[in-house]
This record gives structure tokens, C-alpha cells and sequence, in this order.
């Protein structure tokens, strides 16, 4: 028997959470329904569980996405370019790869080996969790289905995956509840409703709420700054007006910048470096230099010097203060200056961004953005292989005086949005798509090392959400060395060097990819389409009056499972909803009507005056 869709309700609240981090939260559930017991597991006996390599199917079609280790591979971009929208998108192969471990542990047969035909030699990592990172599972059992749970099966989650298994009445999903808040840093409160009807459940959640090793936009204290340029050089001038400038910026914290073809308003954290490779006195040669600055000062003189008098001549001038002037113009090369740490990439079809997180019990991630120059992202994400997405990262380079060319000042400037959304991956048929089938077919499932009774998979959902931010304001004082000085009449003769400008703004959409720096393996994939702040639907202070009409659940989307919601209040009304939101013909009931036209609405795009224009 069957049971109804559950209906996934992700609330994220982030009072506590500090704005110069990344929050992420993932969840995979697998619902399971069954016929005689109900069980959820992956193989316990199996060659690979006995440490050796599942025989590979050359004949496989799906042989593309079939997992070799645990390093950047087709599957971990197969999800990114198989919902190939124009929408904001987030999801965690790694979270999928551990949720299909886990099935493949109770399944057997035909069942277990399309499932293995993917996960092939992938080896699950354990990772120690702390206050900045959850990576949990768990199976939660309906009391009186505890006996139809094989052994071997919860041997096996607990051993291999670290899970837990609990046992409940499922009368009331506070339990459940309580679990979910506990290993997502509360970020997802009150997830389930109604499981009186649910067997057991199979949960991976994973959070994390990790800080940037320094932060993009730095507070002007806290400016990386080693950049003493000479007076002597003209760019110096630029370089202190605009840490002047940026010193005594107010609000807004943030520059906003258009972004893509809609020139949607952005806010986005300011990026710069400037590296000085031009060395001038090997450049020009201190006699071409001594000779241009006497000829320099002579006019200087000539023109009347502000009016003073008693100024040296040309070579007293220069026989006391020549070797100062070239200590100074000479001292700042090779000097750096950086608003932050970060690696990039930049040619004339992308621009790549990477910055490292903090690490956190030996596991640091690495955030990478690319963004396509000459063709749209999903034109891109279409063709791109996980070999070009190496070679972009292998390209990447830090901010280090060796990686720049000689004989120039390049400066580096760029904006990167920030943004706050959410998503959910249409899991079951993607992995329909990639050849598991059977253990969501009542048919064919096999799960006979869950259970000895027959199961199957009803129901998987994987849900995120991303926060990508800093804190603090525009500004950046830089501290410039002094020297012989130009100042009021006092003489001095500025060279212009030879400048050469980077420009890393990420105003077009763009993919990402998080990774774990030490291994390659990746924790998290998505896209931005339009840099947007998120908004909870629980904020009772944003827009107290607006109503959406169609978001029954009040989850700030209008989807299936609106009308899911809808059909069951109307049915047994033991579940709550947004009854104004609901009534979306506005005749002040509520009954199958709504239904149709919300359905209508979601499934054939048909418009209806107070429902949202479908994209």
C-alpha cells in the first residue's frame, strides 16, 4: 500500500548565524512503503562491502555517470545539467551519493545493480561533525514495524554511515522534528507534519555554517595591505585616493551592480589587488631616469618654482637628493596589496573565482564560481565536461608576485553578488533518468536486505538552501609608505608606469561548485540566475499584508505540494494551511475547485488572475 506524498516544509530561520559565512542545509528523505514489513537499506554482503570493485557493464548506457572515486566526476554535474533552468539552483551530490550508498545496502538483485552500476568504486568518507558542520543519517522506524528491520541492514547504516536508528510511535513528528533541527544548526524547523501514516523514513541532512578564511569585502582595519608604491609614480596618487575614498564611504555596505541581461539590481561584495612588477630603474636605467628628473627640475626652476628663491641648481639638487628618489621608486617593487585571499582565473571565454573556507577538524572547503563570457550559462552547462571544470581549476591562481607578468602594475578589481535562496531537486526522477528504476516500481523493488517482507520507495526529496555573504562595509584604508615628498611647491617628477587591469566582476549567471579542498570531492553544486536575498515566509516583519495566493503551505513557492496540502485539508483537515492563500478563486470556501485551478495552474501553466505568472 502506498502511501500519500509527504509534503516538505523548509523553514529556515538564520537569526543567530554570523553574515560573513556560507550557510548551506541539505536534506534527502526516502519515504518507503511496504507491503508486508518496510525496510530502507544498501548491500551488506556485498563484493564491494568485502573490499572488492563491483564488476563493470561495458554495455551500460549510464555507464557516462558511473562513480570511479570521489573526485569531480559526470555525476556530480548530471543533476546541474539535467534541470538545466534559468533558475537559482543548489543541491549536494555529495548528500545523493551517501543516500544512494545507503539504499543500495537493502537491495538485491536486479534492484541493487542498478543502483551499484552507478555508485561504482565510490568510498563514502566519515566525516567529524562539529559546530560548524552536521553530515548526518538516520532511520527512523514506526514502533510497531521494529521487528520487520533485518539486523544486518541497521548493522550496516550504523557501521559504514555513522547512522543512528530511532524508533518512534510516530504519533506526532516531534520527535522527527526535534532530530532534523538539531543536525541542520536549526535551520530547518518543523520539517514534517503528519507521519502517523509513514513506516519508516530515511533521513541524510547536512548543514554547514562555515566562515570564510578572511572575509571578501575586509573592514578597513583589517585591509590586507604590503603596497608601499613610490610617491614618484603616478599610480600612486590613484592607489591613495582610493583608499581615501573608500575610507570615508558610508552606506550602502554594498555596491550594487546589474546583473545580467534583465539588469536585475545586485548587491555585491568589491574585490582588489594590485601587484607591482615594474621595475622602473631596470626598465628606463638610473642615467635615463637621472637625466629626465634634472630636466624635469630645471623647468621647475624656470617656471618660477611657486615663486620661492633660493632653491639648489640642477646638480646640487640632484647630488643630494638622486639616491633617496631612486631608493623610493625602487622600493615598491614586488609589493602586493589585497582586499582578501582568493585564487582566479580569467580568459576571453570565463572568469573563475575561488576562495578557501576555514577548516573545520581537517575538512576545508573551497568555494569555486565560474562564469562563461561568451555564451549562456545554460548553453554552457549543456556541454561542459568534468574534465573542463578541472582544467579551469587547475588554471586558477593565487594572488602571489610569481604568477604575474613583468614589467607592469596589474590591478584587480571585480564585484561577486551576494545571494540567499533555496531549491529542490526533483530527485526521484532524475535518478529514473539515470537507469533506478526498479526500487521505485511496487513490481520490481527488491529490497530483501532491508526487509523480508516487500518494500519500495515512495517517495525522495532533497531540498536546500544557500546563503553567500559578508559583513561589514565599503572600505579599504590602505597604509602607504612615505618618502621624499611632492608636496605644496616642493618638487617632485612622477613616472607613469605601465598598468594593466583585470577586471573579475561576476555579472552574468554563473555555476559554482563547493568542494573539499584536500580530496576533490564535491559537496555542493549550483547555479545563480538572479542573486536575490531570500526571503523566510515565517518573517512577520516583511510584507505583513502581501498574499500569495496558491502558497497554501506558506513556504514562498506555489508548487505540488500546494495542491497536496489543499487536497488533504479539504479532505481531513488535520493539516494547516494559509486559508486566505488558499482560496484562489476568492469565493470564501475552500473545496475541489481550488484544487483544479491550482492544479491547472502548476501542471499546464494556466494563468489565473491572483495566482504568480509561471516562469
Amino acid at each position: 500500500m502506498k502511501k500519500e506524498e509527504k509534503e516538505i516544509k523548509n523553514e529556515t530561520t538564520n537569526n543567530e548565524k554570523n553574515n560573513n559565512s556560507v550557510l548551506i542545509t541539505i536534506l534527502i528523505l526516502l519515504f518507503v512503503a511496504a507491503f508486508a514489513c518496510l525496510l530502507y537499506a544498501k548491500y551488506t554482503s556485498s563484493d564491494k562491502a568485502n573490499g572488492n570493485k563491483i564488476k563493470v557493464d561495458n554495455n551500460n548506457k549510464y555507464l557516462t555517470y558511473r562513480l570511479s572515486g570521489n573526485s569531480l566526476e559526470a555525476f556530480d554535474l548530471y543533476f546541474l545539467q539535467l534541470e538545466n533552468k534559468k533558475e537559482n539552483k543548489i543541491y549536494s551530490p555529495l548528500s545523493i551519493k551517501y543516500a544512494l550508498e545507503m539504499l543500495a545496502e537493502g537491495a538485491e538483485g536486479e534492484t541493487k545493480k542498478q543502483i551499484t552500476d552507478i555508485v561504482g568504486d565510490y568510498s563514502p568518507k566519515k566525516y567529524n561533525n562539529n559546530s560548524n558542520m552536521s553530515f548526518a543519517n538516520a532511520l527512523f522506524v514506526k514502533d510497531t514495524f521494529k521487528d520487520g528491520i533485518k539486523n544486518t541492514y541497521i548493522d550496516a547504516l550504523k557501521n559504514r554511515y555513522n547512522a543512528e536508528v530511532i524508533y518512534d510511535s510516530f504519533s506526532t513528528s516531534t520527535n522527527l522534528n526535534n532530530w532534523v533541527s538539531n543536525k541542520t544548526f536549526k535551520l530547518v524547523d518543523n520539517l514534517f507534519d503528519d507521519v502517523s501514516q509513514e513506516d519508516f523514513i530515511l533521513t541524510n541532512a547536512l548543514a554547514i555554517d562555515m566562515e570564510w578564511v578572511n572575509k571578501i569585502q575586509r573592514d578597513d582595519h583589517d585591509y590586507i595591505v604590503n603596497y608601499s608604491s613610490s610617491h614618484h609614480l603616478d599610480y600612486w596618487y590613484r592607489i591613495k585616493q582610493l583608499a581615501k575614498d573608500m575610507e570615508e564611504a558610508k552606506e550602502p555596505k554594498y555596491k550594487t551592480i546589474k546583473f545580467g541581461e534583465n539588469n536585475y539590481e545586485a548587491a555585491a561584495l568589491e574585490i582588489s589587488a594590485v601587484i607591482n612588477k615594474y621595475n622602473i630603474v631596470n626598465i628606463l636605467g638610473k642615467n635615463n631616469i637621472k637625466k629626465t628628473v634634472g630636466e624635469a627640475y630645471d623647468k621647475w626652476l624656470a617656471d618660477g618654482a611657486c615663486g620661492r628663491t633660493g632653491e639648489p641648481d640642477r646638480e646640487t639638487w640632484l647630488k643630494e637628493n638622486f639616491d633617496q628618489y631612486i631608493k623610493e621608486i625602487e622600493e615598491p617593487y614586488k609589493d602586493i596589496s589585497s582586499s582578501t585571499d582568493f585564487r582566479f582565473y580569467v580568459d576571453e571565454n570565463v572568469k573563475e573565482f575561488a576562495k578557501e573556507l576555514k577548516e573545520y577538524n581537517g575538512t576545508q572547503l573551497e568555494y569555486i564560481a565560474i562564469m562563461p563570457t561568451q555564451t549562456n550559462l545554460d548553453e554552457y552547462i549543456k556541454n561542459v565536461k568534468p574534465e573542463d571544470i578541472k582544467q579551469l581549476i587547475n588554471k586558477l591562481k593565487d594572488v602571489k608576485i610569481e604568477n604575474f607578468k613583468e614589467g607592469v602594475i596589474t590591478e584587480i578589481t571585480g564585484y561577486i553578488p551576494i545571494f540567499k535562496f533555496e531549491y529542490e531537486l526533483d530527485l526521484m526522477n532524475d535518478l529514473k533518468s539515470l537507469g533506478i528504476t526498479n526500487v521505485f516500481d511496487s513490481e520490481k523493488a527488491d529490497l530483501s536486505n532491508l526487509s523480508s517482507g516487500d518494500a519500495v520507495i515512495d517517495t525522495v526529496a532533497h531540498k536546500a538552501n544557500i546563503e553567500f555573504s559578508n559583513d561589514g562595509i565599503k572600505a579599504a584604508a590602505a597604509t602607504l609608505a612615505g618618502g621624499y615628498g611632492a608636496g605644496g611647491c616642493e618638487f617632485d617628477y612622477k613616472f607613469k608606469p605601465l598598468v594593466e587591469k583585470i577586471d573579475l566582476t561576476f555579472d552574468k549567471p554563473y555555476m559554482y561548485i563547493i568542494r573539499d579542498k584536500k580530496t576533490g570531492e564535491v559537496w555542493f553544486v549550483g547555479t545563480v540566475y538572479e542573486p536575490k536575498e531570500y526571503h523566510d515566509p515565517s518573517d512577520t516583519n516583511d510584507n505583513n499584508n502581501t498574499v500569495t495566493y496558491g502558497d497554501v503551505n506558506k513556504d514562498g513557492t506555489v508548487n505540488n505540494k500546494d495542491v497536496t496540502r489543499l487536497t488533504r485539508y479539504i479532505q481531513y483537515k488535520d493539516v494547516e494551511i494559509d486559508e486566505i492563500a488558499a482560496d484562489v478563486n476568492v469565493d470564501g470556501k475552500l473545496d475541489q475547485t481550488d484544487v483544479d485551478i491550482l492544479m491547472e495552474h502548476i501542471k499546464y501553466g494556466k494563468k489565473y488572475p491572483t495566482l504568480p505568472v509561471s516562469e
